[in-house]
């Protein structure tokens, strides 16, 4: 039975979610509203901070299981002036969390996996519903906190069953929708007519006058 007149065994912070839980989480980005066209970086979703690094920052709602409705805050990089591995790290989350989501094996080439993994830009992001591996970390005063820096796909074997019944099977399970065409229908030939049924001679003797008339 707890105490309460000693803490040393009360739990440091109660609010953090261990270290390697698994879960399904919901990203929303909270927009910073710069913009650099020729990255592909537009609808004001990506930051910029003081140093000149820019990122995505992420929250991530926990959308079941016990710790559900937590949220977990984590910068997804996209370049940093100190060199290309931040961007690279991000460029890798995302691929990760598009396999999580979509339900395909990271070593599935498949042009149809090729384009699962394309993006018409950050809002595709918006919403997007993956499985992932909440991590810990510190924040900038050294205080304990949750990242999510790994999203869990297919290939791992907990996939199927945290993600549920609906869950897919690694493989190529997402393609983009195809559109359908149907070619218009074919004009008539001008002066075309339907031909003409040709009519029977009436029989001999047979009265040829209307029912009202005879």
């Amino acid at each position: 039975m707890a105490s309460w007149n000693d803490y040393n065994d009360a739990s440091q912070n109660p609010n953090l979610v261990p270290k390697g839980t698994i879960a399904k989480v919901r990203l929303t980005i909270r927009p910073g509203g710069f913009d650099d066209p020729s990255q592909g970086w537009t609808g004001g979703y990506a930051t910029r901070g003081s140093t000149g690094a820019v990122y995505l920052n992420g929250e991530f709602t926990v959308l079941e299981g016990p710790y559900a409705k937590r949220k977990i805050f984590t910068l997804i990089g996209l370049y940093s002036p100190k060199g290309p591995d931040w961007g690279n790290m991000g460029r890798s989350f995302v691929r990760g969390m598009l396999n999580s989501a979509r339900g395909i094996s990271d070593k599935d080439a498949s042009p149809q996996a090729q384009a699962a993994r394309r993006i018409g830009g950050f809002a595709d992001l918006e919403g997007l519903e993956f499985l992932a591996k909440i991590d810990t970390g510190t924040d900038a005063n050294g205080e304990a906190k949750n990242e999510i820096r790994m999203a869990v796909t297919p290939d791992h074997r907990a996939y199927a069953a945290a993600m549920g019944a609906h869950a897919a099977a690694p493989g190529p399970a997402y393609a983009p929708p195809a559109q359908s065409y149907a070619p218009p229908p074919a004009a008539p030939t001008p002066g075309a007519f339907p031909a003409a049924v040709p009519r029977s001679p009436p029989a001999a003797g047979a009265d040829n006058r209307p029912a009202w008339a005879r």
